[in-house]
């Protein structure tokens, strides 16, 4: 059931509870991008988990990162992120090449099949999410970016602070 406009216990009990309270009533507008996001991405010629995927846009944003890297990137141990190169690597994505001036570390990189894969998947999330916007009026969908653009100032401001701020 959705919570936007809906369950009692959202509303605000005093100072500081407003914040809580809409980040309640997002938490379904959140779920259901997330939804519509990860179903365009199964829609691709090659079906992908969010894992991998995920994994792949690392390494398309930074060719060459070690495993390690990409562990730390994607916050997941090393035999774990191992064994997600592993199943990548054998489907063609990605490959692993020894580094030139490092002789024990290997990189990794995106295959053109991986690039392509990427880039098919954009298209499927792109059409599914102009199609939601579509269905917008068109001063929701203006407050919707405004709304948006204000989230990620604020986040990046949250960044560069301390992780307590």
């Amino acid at each position: 059931m959705s919570r936007l406009g809906g369950f009692g216990y959202d509303r605000p009990g005093g100072p500081g509870e407003k914040a809580l309270s809409l980040a309640r009533e997002m938490s379904d507008a959140v779920d259901g991008l997330a939804h519509l996001w990860s179903t365009a991405g199964q829609e691709a010629s090659r079906r992908l988990s969010a894992h991998q995927l995920r994994a792949l846009r690392i390494l398309e944003s930074g060719p060459g990162l070690n495993l390690t890297a990409l562990a730390e990137g994607m916050e997941i141990g090393l035999p774990t992120a191992s064994r997600l190169c592993d199943r990548l690597e054998a489907a063609g994505l990605l490959e692993r090449v020894l580094h030139p001036h490092k002789r024990r570390e290997v990189q990794l990189h995106l295959t053109g099949h991986g690039r392509q894969v990427l880039g098919e998947v954009a298209v499927h999330r792109s059409h599914a999410l102009a199609v939601v916007l579509a269905a917008m009026e068109p001063a929701e969908r203006e407050a919707l970016i405004r709304g948006m653009r204000a989230f990620l100032s604020a986040q990046e401001g949250r960044r560069g602070g301390t992780a307590d701020s």
